[in-house]
């Protein structure tokens, strides 16, 4: 599994006016319906109640939010840089400004823990975090997030 193939070019935005987790998980329903043509209400309950688990704030200013959808026949993706850092609850208490979310089938438990694996691995670099903090054209994030995964397995 590789990031271009659970993430689209068009589902990589900057927000410039994300406020709250909850406006968050709005921006990235709406991502899910606009590139994946998913249902935006539906997506974001399901970030929501995954979220009442315990929080998808990984630390260092990310988190991977992600919810199981009825009706996916493949795990995608929609990745957001934001302007301005919001509360995420994060195990490591600071605010986040990079947000991956994953969407899986309902029942791809195996791939769902693939990718998650895959994006958090991603993410963990801070050299990588701190290029994709630095840039604010979705393709060049595009091409940040799939070079680096390349050039890892190298």
């Amino acid at each position: 599994m590789t990031i271009d193939k659970i993430l689209e070019p068009e589902a990589v935005r900057v927000l410039s006016a994300c406020s709250s987790k909850k406006r968050l998980f709005q921006e990235l329903g709406n991502i899910a319906e606009s590139v994946y043509n998913m249902d935006q209400q539906k997506c974001v309950q399901a970030l929501h109640e995954r979220e009442s688990l315990g929080p998808t704030g990984v630390g260092n200013g990310v988190a991977l939010p992600h919810a199981r959808l009825r009706g996916l026949d493949r795990v995608v993706g929609a990745m957001v840089v934001m302007d301005t850092s919001i509360d995420f609850d994060a195990v490591d208490r600071q605010p986040v400004d990079l947000a991956f979310a994953l969407f899986a089938p309902e029942d791809s438990a195996v791939e769902h823990l693939k990718a998650l694996a895959l994006v958090s691995r991603t993410l963990r670099s801070q050299s990588l975090c701190a290029k994709l903090r630095a840039n604010h054209d979705p393709a060049t994030l595009f091409t940040i997030l799939t070079e680096a995964q390349s050039s890892q397995a190298a």
